[in-house]
């Protein structure tokens, strides 16, 4: 049966009583195409003589009636920022109602109670729903690093008969139905410039080259096309680029869509992929109101609705971060990132920048909480980060670090470096990941000695000085940023730490501590700054671990902090004894 006379057959079982003229009104067709329709009904014996739904039209309506759905829910949501932060994007609410239990209620209105979700992000936020509506939760474990088609893999066995819905979505009437036939796709008549995919006027989904219909994230799979799918997802789980794919990337075979399309208006639904989606919506949802929207508003003097333009920075190492517009104006609001409350006091960062904002090179902040470490800052437009091989930005960079510690700013907390080294052992729990590990460390230990027998112009470091917190604007202008981690130091403790943030081999090394020093430089301080270099790598190499229990793994970087510490504690042991400095 296709799509449209489906559409007759549907109004006509659930209005029995309706004209023909009241049919066509409610599925939009010709009164004539609904007259042909209700004739073709009744030859092949679904309506009888007088029009009413005949034997054989019940049992058509009882093995086509949908089973089940799956509903996916796993994702973060990165652009629902700063939402995300505290509700996963399907319990949302819209109108007092939460995204995933409106989706639930439709179901239920159509007899449709199998209903699975995939979570992850937030699992327990969902566990609630398994009483309130008896529903099955599957738990996709890597809703972090692959996309949602490793969801719907997770669900292929209950797909047939059923529906396939995001989350996120939002329908004004209800889009599932107690019979169907054919698999469909829904898409909407709007046009989106990324859609490759436009429904005919027969219903078959054809390729174009752009502004296609806009794909809404929901579906329905008769039994042969969920069995069909269930293999595709199979194979495609295999192949390591398919996991970053959406699951419609499965319903695509030499580029052929595999089932055939319906299409929505595109005011009869909404997709709530960002905040000022959900405020667009619903802006009294009681999740407009958060923690990050009331300090901005604080902050700026502002309301919610002249916050816009929200958009995740790319994810930093220690935080979350989004960027807004509001008043012609960007600002970037900081979120701590998961697990930072134990690596970061701020409270002693809140001291820090009480010490810094009088300089003309440190981004102006706006608000910050010591209590959970929100900060509001003044975006830098038109900027660039410092190109770490580039030379001449990179010896501008240390001009600046030289005059900030020629400040000799002070506050009331050190950051002990070896302190720091056990705290992070602590946090990483149980043997490094490294088989050299206790040889690595028992080496970086010796250079104490050799360290604190050393005169030191003690000052405020910046601590995180990596070439991406040096900031230069449209004019030149170099700022140095986020100073969370910020302490009392040895100066030349910031020199290491720009160089193994670059990544520098030797030479590089070399000739960024000759830009700070201009070539004025002895070969203890030279070797004084190896050893930092080497304490500090093993110091980020124990964060990197810490961070990677946490699911958070930086690939190269954290490889090369244990390289730095393991060469250059080598490279000054070996030098101090050739030396023979402090009788090593």
């Amino acid at each position: 049966m296709n799509n449209k006379l489906l559409e007759i057959f549907r109004a006509k079982t659930n209005h029995p009583e309706a004209t023909q003229r009241e049919l066509a009104q409610r599925v939009a067709l010709s009164l004539g195409k609904v007259n042909q329709g209700l004739d073709q009904l009744k030859k092949m014996g679904l309506l009888d003589d007088k029009m009413m739904l005949s034997s054989v039209g019940q049992d058509y309506l009882h093995q086509h009636h949908p089973q089940r759905a799956v509903i996916l829910a796993a994702g973060y949501g990165m652009r629902m920022v700063p939402i995300n932060t505290e509700q996963p994007k399907g319990l949302l609410e819209v109108d007092g109602e939460p995204l995933i239990e409106r989706l639930i209620k439709q179901l239920h209105q159509r007899h449709i109670s199998e209903i699975a979700i995939v979570v992850g992000f937030m699992k327990e936020h969902y566990e609630y729903l398994i009483d309130k509506y008896d529903v099955q939760l599957i738990v996709n474990p890597h809703y972090a690093d692959w996309n949602n088609i490793y969801s719907l893999f997770l669900a292929k066995d209950v797909l047939s008969n059923g529906y396939i819905v995001s989350c996120d979505v939002w329908f004004k009437d209800n889009p599932f139905s107690t019979v169907e036939d054919q698999s469909w796709y829904l898409f909407t008549d709007k046009s989106d410039y990324q859609s490759h995919w436009r429904v005919n006027s027969k219903g078959k989904v054809v390729r174009v080259k752009q502004n296609g219909n806009k794909m809404v994230g929901l579906a329905y799979l008769n039994r042969s096309s969920a069995e069909e799918l269930a293999s595709r997802l199979t194979e495609q789980v295999k192949l390591r680029p398919f996991l970053n794919e959406f699951w419609e990337s499965a319903l695509v075979s030499q580029r052929q869509f595999m089932i055939d399309g319906r299409v929505i208006s595109n005011h009869e639904y909404a997709e709530i992929n960002s905040y000022e989606e959900l405020r667009d919506l619903d802006d009294s949802s009681s999740h407009l109101k958060n923690d990050a929207i009331s300090a901005i508003e604080q902050a700026l003097g502002v309301t919610v609705q002249d916050i816009h333009d929200i958009r995740v920075l790319k994810k930093g190492m220690t935080n979350r971060s989004f960027i807004f517009k509001c008043h012609d104006k960007h600002y970037i609001m900081r979120i701590p990132g998961e697990g930072t409350a134990k690596l970061i006091n701020r409270r002693e960062e809140y001291d820090v920048y009480q010490q810094v904002e009088v300089l003309s090179y440190v981004e102006k902040t706006l608000y910050l909480n010591p209590d959970n470490g929100y900060k509001l800052t003044q975006f830098i437009e038109h900027s660039h980060n410092c190109d770490a091989n580039n030379w001449d930005e990179v010896r501008q960079c240390m001009q600046l670090l030289r005059k900030m510690h020629g400040e000799r700013l002070k506050v009331g907390h050190q950051f002990d470096v070896y302190r720091q080294l056990e705290f992070y052992e602590s946090l990483r729990r149980g043997d490094s990941a490294y088989r050299d590990y206790d040889e690595v460390k028992a080496r970086v230990e010796k250079l104490r000695g050799f360290i604190d027998g050393l005169d030191k112009e003690w000052t405020l470091c910046h601590i995180d000085a990596n070439p991406d917190n040096f900031v230069f604007d449209q004019d030149g202008h170099l700022y140095l940023i986020d100073w969370e981690y910020a302490g009392m130091q040895d100066p030349h403790i910031d020199i290491a730490m720009f160089a193994i943030y670059a990544m520098y081999d030797q030479s590089q090394l070399d000739q960024l501590i000759d830009a700070y020093f201009d070539g004025a430089i002895d070969a203890l301080t030279r070797y004084k700054i190896y050893a930092y270099v080497a304490i500090c790598g093993l110091l980020w190499s124990n964060w990197c671990e810490y961070k990677q229990s946490l699911g958070l793994d930086f690939g190269e970087y954290s490889l090369a902090q244990y390289r730095y510490a393991k060469e250059y504690s080598k490279k000054v042991l070996k030098y101090l004894k050739e030396e023979n400095y402090g009788n090593n």
